[in-house]
């Protein structure tokens, strides 16, 4: 990148003896980053199980609308010259209502397993290609590998405050796709067929991403991957926490229902959007 004069919205970053100036269009990853994450991932799982289940429209024709506004959203981004926490964290909620339901058809069918309260469908369109959980899990650690393999070859940062091209930015999003339907697999998986049910299932994967934290402090394990692993792992954080404020208490949740649970997160992740945006604007303003 050529040198430029640095303006308002640009981020300073120094490379070897050169400085450059890189537009800021992802956040940084702080303790208010993972609360936001996990909010909006655990949204993600009571809205598109609203959208799919309790409202009856399907897994298959749940999956194209929510996958729509998961398009649109990423346009948005991507058209924004800056961080805009607004923009971003929509993206992060519709890949995760997009990933539940993803997961859902991929692993789902219509066996008594997945049915509840006499139904005899889970709703309109195809009822899902059953593949399971386990097997639904590695074709999507596959398609992630490969994601992270096209990445790596590309010769681009895997540091996100780093990301600043087109290019960058769309690989980024889509392993951020695939690593939330990932993350519903694995939550599902811990909480239906585990045996730990929902919160066992919460409980072990928050152990998991402490002994991450713990990591951190290890030199030779890097960082980036630590925050991917963690960032996958917090998916099924956020299925476990959405299963067990939604499920039915025989089954070992809290029967809030997904409208409920879903209005609460939502009112609850807008607050935090919105105090993220004040925030960046008081950055920028310092900054100018």
């Amino acid at each position: 990148m050529e040198k430029s004069e640095v303006l308002p919205d640009l981020d300073v970053a120094v490379t070897s003896s050169t400085t450059r100036s890189v537009m800021k269009k992802l956040p940084e990853v702080t303790a208010a980053f993972w609360i936001m994450k996990i909010a909006a991932t655990t949204l993600g799982e009571t809205a598109g199980d609203l959208f799919a289940q309790t409202l009856r429209l399907g897994y298959f024709l749940t999956t194209i609308a929510l996958f729509l506004i998961f398009v649109v959203t990423l346009v948005v981004q991507l058209r924004s010259r800056r961080y805009n926490p607004f923009f971003y964290w929509t993206v992060i909620l519709s890949t995760s209502m997009a990933g539940t339901t993803m997961s859902d058809f991929m692993n789902r069918d219509a066996g008594a397993e997945y049915l509840s309260n006499g139904a005899t469908e889970l709703g309109r369109g195809p009822q899902g290609l059953g593949l399971g959980y386990p097997a639904g899990a590695a074709l999507l650690i596959s398609v992630l590998l490969a994601i992270f393999l096209v990445w790596k070859l590309s010769g681009m940062t895997f540091q996100i405050r780093d990301i600043v091209t087109f290019r960058g930015e769309a690989l980024f999003w889509s392993a951020i796709l695939v690593s939330n339907t990932l993350g519903t697999s694995m939550g599902d998986f811990l909480s239906d067929s585990s045996g730990l049910g929902y919160a066992g299932g919460a409980l072990l994967v928050t152990g998991v991403l402490v002994v991450l934290m713990a990591l951190m402090k290890a030199p030779a394990v890097p960082n980036v991957l630590l925050f991917w692993i963690a960032f996958v792992l917090t998916r099924p954080l956020g299925a476990t926490a959405g299963d067990f404020l939604t499920k039915p208490a025989a089954k070992g949740g809290l029967d809030l229902g997904t409208v409920g649970s879903s209005a609460v997160l939502l009112v609850v992740l807008f607050g935090l959007m919105a105090h993220a945006q004040v925030r960046e604007r008081r950055t920028s303003a310092a900054r100018a």
